[in-house]
């Protein structure tokens, strides 16, 4: 059994995520290069693609997505 090894999503902290202003409100959202990346790790994935890194890369990817999705609701909710 291979050990499948996540990378942190706080690695994209300091170079793929921002914050912008929709409707008066500051929610998180990836840069362009990190929602790029993203989606041609997900069309990889469609197409069996994958390599063993990719998997791990979109793995920490779509939990900081998840991530930013419950923070961003609560921002909504509380204004």
């Amino acid at each position: 059994m291979v050990t499948q090894t996540m990378v942190q999503p706080s690695s994209w902290i300091e170079t793929g995520i921002e914050l912008h202003k929709i409707r008066g409100l500051k929610l998180f959202k990836f840069n362009h290069d990190l929602q790029t990346r993203l989606e041609m790790l997900i069309e990889r994935q469609k197409n069996y693609l994958l390599t063993p890194e990719e998997t791990t890369e979109l793995a920490g990817l779509t939990e900081l997505d998840r991530i930013f999705t419950l923070m961003n609701a609560r921002i909504i909710a509380e204004s």
